[in-house]
């Protein structure tokens, strides 16, 4: 059986949570492995020298997972790219990782750019929902939650009220000084990025 046949697809992420991902791996303060062979090393080491949990991660056989360590194979195909990029990279650099969102969480906070739809509820609003591009901070405890939120495996349909909420505090009603009872959420997320 091929590598081709063994693999797995890679699972879909939502928008939210890809942004998430994104800004953690602009922190990085040296490049993750880049050939083929350096990623599986280096995941095999994350793995306690283990091939076969390597393997097991990427949907692939540990036959193959040798191959690329010997360097008889260098060019996955795609789908074995795609996880070794996802694998390497989300365990690359876990103390940058984590000194950034332990900050945002308690002091810093984040920025969010976001283009979606945007629909209100408030008494007396006379504002009919539409497309926004918004760039606003995130406060801390907000920042919080969704980094709980995503570190405990929630879904992008789960974030999405989270992250209206924290747009809705610094944006819409500015920390609590207009727009008292203003609740936004948005649908539609046509574009996001966060930054810590």
């Amino acid at each position: 059986m091929s590598d081709h046949d063994e693999q797995q697809p890679a699972p879909r992420r939502g928008k939210v949570l890809e942004a998430l991902i994104r800004a953690e791996r602009k922190l990085f303060t040296r490049p993750a492995p880049k050939s083929a062979k350096a990623r599986m090393k280096f995941l095999r080491t994350r793995e306690g020298g283990s091939t076969a949990a390597v393997a097991e991660r990427l949907g692939t056989s540990r036959r193959t997972v040798e191959r690329y360590l010997a360097g008889k194979l260098t060019k996955p195909q795609k789908r074995l790219q795609a996880a070794l990029v996802e694998a390497t990279e989300s365990e690359w650099q876990p103390q940058v990782r984590a000194q950034a969102r332990a900050a945002a969480a308690t002091s810093r906070g984040m920025m969010v750019d976001v283009t979606a739809f945007f629909g209100f509820t408030c008494t007396g609003s006379s504002d009919d929902g539409r497309e926004r591009q918004i760039t606003t901070d995130i406060s801390p405890t907000y920042v919080k939650q969704i980094l709980q939120l995503q570190e405990a495996g929630a879904t992008e349909e789960e974030l999405h009220p989270i992250v209206a909420e924290a747009i809705t505090e610094s944006y819409f009603t500015e920390w609590g000084t207009r727009a008292d009872g203003l609740r936004a959420d948005f649908t539609s997320v046509s574009s996001i990025s966060f930054r810590f």
